[in-house]
């Protein structure tokens, strides 16, 4: 592990450079509260059979007492990404410290400028066995388990994120740590009615009620990322006190392969010759019926003006309670440019 370690020592510091790079051309410190959902692109052989992505939900006035217990940031905190998972120790949902969650590192100083794979496996254990032996404890020899815990760190490595953030307030913030501390955490995954998606759409809901629905004609009823930022996107054009923005949280260079496009239901067989032409030859009405309602429903036009996430945008009590300035912040451009119906 050293030896591995010291090899990539400069890419650190490179990483570390352009991080203060950009965080010096985005601006200062935040100190207004947010929600935002995180749209993460597929990657891999499951991404490609699935092409939905993944969801989750970054608080950046909140943190995490553990994996399963929320609490308000401290000063100089990054806030905390929450989401659904699929057998991860049994619960339904763990929260991650954010630069953790996209790095696998404790510290901005220490994320790297690019990685290959073995690096990112690197990575990913030395934080499990510091911090989530818990949920992900090693073998009986010491040797690394297997499991989705990977999921919980260095999403960045495997995907190309975008993020729609809406402002929040203190006191609703402090109602979600209420409300989430005191629930049942008992996982009870479903990839169709009980998904990451479904989650980001409860965590919304706390926040913002009924801002998130289900597409009965691009999705059949089911909820993907796509429609849980397509559902946000709108509820911020109704209501612009919220001040929508958008941001894009970049793969981490290297030899990683890189994730693609994320795609809702019916989307995703109009775009798949292997899925749309049998169903041509079976069925030229069902197929017909599918690609009425992509062209209806299911397209969606990301942001061309999302910013470049600014990980810098650290915790800062006495800032809460200042009034939010948007004039350095990028809002979303009006529904015709934004997203298409």
């Amino acid at each position: 592990m050293k030896a591995g370690k010291d090899a990539c020592r400069s890419p650190y510091r490179w990483g570390t450079m352009l991080l203060l790079i950009v965080i010096v051309l985005l601006g200062t410190t935040r100190g207004y509260a947010s929600v935002s959902l995180l749209m993460e692109e597929p990657y891999g052989d499951f991404g490609a059979f699935n092409p939905t992505g993944h969801a989750a939900v970054y608080l950046n006035h909140i943190c995490a007492q553990s994996p399963i217990e929320l609490r308000p940031c401290h000063d100089g905190e990054y806030g905390v990404v929450i989401s659904r998972y699929h057998k991860i120790d049994g619960y339904d949902w763990i929260a991650m410290p954010l630069i953790p969650y996209l790095y696998a590192v404790d510290s901005l100083n220490d994320v790297p400028m690019s990685v290959n794979k073995k690096q990112v496996a690197e990575l990913r254990d030395e934080y499990r066995r510091k911090h989530l032996q818990g949920l992900a404890p090693s073998g009986e020899y010491g040797e690394v388990p297997k499991g989705e815990w990977t999921q919980l760190v260095g999403a960045s490595y495997d995907r190309k994120i975008h993020g729609f953030e809406v402002d929040s307030t203190p006191e609703q913030d402090q109602r979600f740590i209420a409300l989430f501390n005191d629930r049942s955490n008992v996982g009870h995954f479903n990839l169709l009615f009980h998904n990451c998606a479904d989650f980001s759409q409860e965590v919304l809901d706390t926040y913002f009620p009924h801002a998130i629905h289900r597409n009965f004609v691009a999705d059949v009823g089911l909820m993907t990322p796509k429609q849980v930022a397509r559902s946000l996107v709108a509820y911020g054009k109704k209501h612009p006190e919220v001040n929508m923005t958008a941001f894009v949280i970049p793969q981490v260079p290297g030899s990683v392969k890189r994730s693609h496009g994320v795609d809702g239901v019916t989307e995703s067989l109009v775009k798949s010759k292997k899925y749309l032409l049998p169903l041509v030859v079976l069925s030229p009405e069902f197929t017909g019926g599918v690609v009425v309602a992509y062209l209806a429903e299911g397209r969606m036009k990301l942001p061309k003006n999302a910013t470049l996430f600014n990980a810098g945008d650290e915790e800062i009590t006495d800032a809460q309670a200042a009034p939010t300035d948007v004039s350095t912040r990028t809002v979303l451009p009006p529904p015709s440019s934004a997203a298409q119906p």
